[in-house]
């Protein structure tokens, strides 16, 4: 059986260690370096839609059919998947970077002006779907726990719309395309 120990490990890699805190910031900074699935959550109707980009979409149980989403509690997204209880889980591709930068708040976009320039679509639940998504799950809400800062949303899914093509992947700051 072979061990490692921490200062061999890193010798072999060619790269400094620096021991952190347990602070917000370490975190953000180790989190950063951990490559995620990057999905649009979209929930509500017309004027009241809103949507956040999230690396933190994943399936909590396939039988039966589950979603694991993360919000921040001060997301414009959160009071609307509240109201409406339901929420899209949109996989998207390399060729949806400005959908993504758009539901994550870049420029400034908000509510509904984030769904402009692309193609949508609802399912069983009524949440705006994205057209031309890798693929599309559409929940209700099962559960809301809140947590500090987040609120975990468990979702029942309710229809499935595959896509095709290859997801999107968001790690240090910067979008990968998966081939």
């Amino acid at each position: 059986m072979n061990v490692f120990i921490a200062s061999e490990f890193s010798e072999s890699r060619n790269r400094p260690v620096s021991d952190r805190p347990a602070d917000a910031a370490s975190l953000k900074e180790a989190l950063r370096t951990l490559g995620g699935g990057v999905s649009v959550i979209t929930a509500g109707e017309g004027a009241e839609r809103s949507g956040a980009t999230v690396t933190s979409a994943t399936a909590l149980s396939v039988d039966p059919p589950r979603m694991l989403v993360s919000l921040n509690r001060s997301s414009s997204t959160w009071p609307v998947v509240e109201r409406f209880r339901h929420f899209a889980v949109n996989v998207i591709g390399a060729d949806h970077q400005e959908v993504a930068n758009r539901f994550a708040g870049v420029g400034g976009l908000k509510g509904p002006e984030r769904y402009v320039g692309a193609e949508w679509t609802r399912l069983a639940s009524g949440a705006p779907v994205l057209e031309d998504a890798v693929a599309a799950l559409d929940c209700e809400v099962e559960e809301a726990i809140e947590r500090h800062s987040h609120i975990i949303l468990i979702g029942r899914v309710l229809s499935i719309r595959l896509g095709g093509g290859s997801s999107l992947l968001y790690q240090n700051g910067k979008y990968h395309a998966v081939t």
